[in-house]
C-alpha cells in the first residue's frame, strides 16, 4: 500500500469518527476531504473542490429536487391527502382490515407525490389514528401499516433519492424511475395482502368499519372517489408518465407537476398564501441541504479516489473471490445496519460511491443494484431498535407505546424481506419496464 492509498483509507476512518461528533455531515466531509487531500495531493485539492461543487450546482437533473419537494409540500398543506384517505376508507369499509389497506394505498399514492418519508408517516398518523380508535383496530398492526406505507416514499418514483442516485451512478434517472415502479407496487401489494389475510384469519385485528364511517350510497361513494382519488392520480400519472415516456426530462416534468399541484389546490379552494410560503420555504431549505451534501460527498469521493483509496478497497474486496450475489448480499447487510442510525442521504452519497467500483468490476447490472440498494434502505427505516419511522409515529401519537409500535413494524419487516428476496431472485422485476420503454 502506497502512502497516498494509506491516506485515503485513513480519511475514510476519519470521516466515520468525525460523524460521531455531531458536526453537520456536509461540512465534515469538506473538512476531512481538504485535510487529507492537501496532505496527499497539495493545492490540487482546492481545484477538485471547485470543480465538484460547480458540477453539482449546475446539473440540470438535480433541478428536479426542489420542484418535487414543492409538489409534495403544497399537496400536504392543502389537506388533499385527507380526502384521498377517506375515499379509500369508504371504498373498502365492509372488508375486514380495510383501514390498513387504506393506509397503505394512501401512503403509496403520497409516495408518488413526494419522497419525504417523515411527512408521509406524520400525515398517515393524523388521518388514521381517529378512525382506528373508533373502529377498534389493533394498534400494533396499525403502526406497522403506517410505517410500511409511509416509507414507500423513499422508493416509489418520483423519489428524491433516485434523482440523487442517478448522476452519482451514471444511470439515467428515467431508467431508475421505471425500474422502481414494479418493486414499489409489489411491496405495496404485499403489505395489503398481508393485512387482509391476517384480518381474515383474526377479524378482531381489523373488523369491518362501523356503518357511520361508510358511504351513504353507491353514487355518493363514486363522487367521493372522483373528488379524492382521480385528480391526484391524474396529476401524478401525468408527471411520472411524461418522464417514463420520454416526453419530458425529470426537471421539466417536476416543474409541470409542481404547477399542476398548485392548480389542483386552487381548484379545491384550499389555497392559502401562508401555506404557499411555507411550502416554498421548506422546499428551498431541504433542497439546499441535499445539494450541499451531494457536492460535499462528490468532493470527498474525488479526493478518496485521487488518493487511490477507492481502487485499493475495490481490489481488496474483489480479491476475496466471493460470488457476486454473496458480495451484493453482504453490501446490503452493511447498508441495512447503517440505516439504523443514519439518514438515506449520507448512506447514498458516501457508501454508494465507495462500493460502486467493486460492483462495476463484478459486472453487476447497475440499474438492478440501485433498486435493491434503495429497497434495502427502506427496510432500515422499519427495523427496531433505531428505526426512524418509529419515532415519527411516537411523536405524532404519544399515547402509543414504543413496544407496540416495534411489534407492529416487525410484522411488516417480514413482508419487506420477502419483497427484497423476490427482487434479488427475479431481476426482471426491475429491468423489464426500462427495457420496454427504451424500445
Amino acid at each position: 500500500m502506497s502512502a497516498n492509498e494509506l491516506l485515503g483509507i485513513l480519511s475514510l476512518f476519519g470521516l466515520l469518527i468525525a460523524f460521531c461528533s455531531g458536526f453537520p455531515i456536509a461540512f465534515t466531509m469538506m473538512f476531512i476531504g481538504l485535510a487529507f487531500g492537501y496532505m496527499g495531493i497539495g493545492n490540487l485539492v482546492f481545484h477538485l473542490m471547485n470543480i465538484q461543487f460547480y458540477q453539482v450546482m449546475s446539473d440540470p437533473v438535480l433541478g428536479a429536487i426542489p420542484f418535487f419537494l414543492f409538489m409534495g409540500y403544497i399537496l400536504e398543506s392543502a389537506g388533499l391527502m385527507d380526502e384521498l384517505f377517506h375515499s379509500f376508507q369508504k371504498l373498502m369499509a365492509p372488508i375486514p382490515g380495510s383501514l390498513y389497506v387504506a393506509i397503505v394505498l394512501t401512503g403509496t399514492i403520497f409516495a408518488a407525490a413526494t419522497g419525504i418519508v417523515g411527512s408521509s408517516i406524520t400525515l398517515l398518523c393524523v388521518m388514521a389514528e381517529p378512525a382506528m380508535r373508533r373502529s377498534n383496530y389493533d394498534i400494533r398492526m396499525g403502526a406497522g401499516a403506517i410505517a410500511a406505507g409511509g416509507t414507500l416514499g423513499i422508493l416509489i418514483p418520483p423519489s428524491i433519492m433516485l434523482v440523487v442516485m442517478g448522476p452519482l451512478m451514471g444511470v439515467p434517472v428515467t431508467d431508475l424511475f421505471a425500474g422502481a415502479v414494479i418493486p414499489g407496487l409489489l411491496l405495496s401489494g404485499i403489505y395489503c395482502a398481508y393485512s387482509l389475510i391476517r384480518c381474515l384469519i383474526n377479524p378482531r385485528l381489523g373488523p369491518p368499519m362501523p356503518k357511520e364511517l361508510r358511504a351513504d350510497s353507491f353514487s355518493g361513494l363514486m363522487i367521493d372517489l372522483a373528488k379524492g382519488v382521480v385528480p391526484l392520480i391524474l396529476l401524478i400519472g401525468a408527471t411520472l408518465g411524461s418522464i417514463l415516456a420520454g416526453l419530458a426530462t425529470p426537471t421539466e416534468a417536476s416543474a409541470c407537476g409542481a404547477f399542476g399541484a398548485l392548480v389542483l389546490v386552487i381548484a379545491y379552494r384550499r389555497f392559502k398564501v401562508a401555506n404557499l410560503k411555507k411550502a416554498m420555504y421548506d422546499s428551498v431549505k431541504l433542497s439546499a441541504m441535499i445539494l450541499i451534501m451531494i457536492a460535499a460527498s462528490n468532493f470527498f469521493g474525488s479526493v478518496f479516489s485521487r488518493l487511490g483509496g477507492a481502487a485499493w478497497l475495490s481490489n481488496a474486496l474483489i480479491g476475496m473471490n466471493l460470488p457476486p450475489m454473496l458480495m451484493i448480499s453482504l453490501i446490503m447487510v452493511f447498508v441495512f445496519l447503517l440505516g439504523w442510525a443514519m439518514e438515506w442521504v449520507p448512506i447514498v452519497l458516501i457508501i454508494l460511491p465507495i462500493m460502486l467500483p467493486t460492483v462495476k468490476a463484478m459486472g453487476v447490472d447497475l440499474l438492478w443494484f440501485a433498486i435493491v440498494y434503495a429497497v434495502t434502505l427502506q427496510t432500515s427505516w422499519l427495523s427496531p431498535p433505531v428505526a426512524l419511522s418509529c419515532y415519527f409515529i411516537k411523536g405524532c401519537i404519544p399515547k402509543w407505546h414504543l413496544s407496540d409500535i416495534y411489534r407492529g413494524m416487525i410484522q411488516y419487516i417480514g413482508c419487506q424481506a420477502f419483497g427484497i428476496a423476490m427482487i434479488m431472485l427475479f431481476p426482471a422485476l426491475v429491468t423489464w419496464l426500462p427495457k420496454v420503454l427504451n424500445h
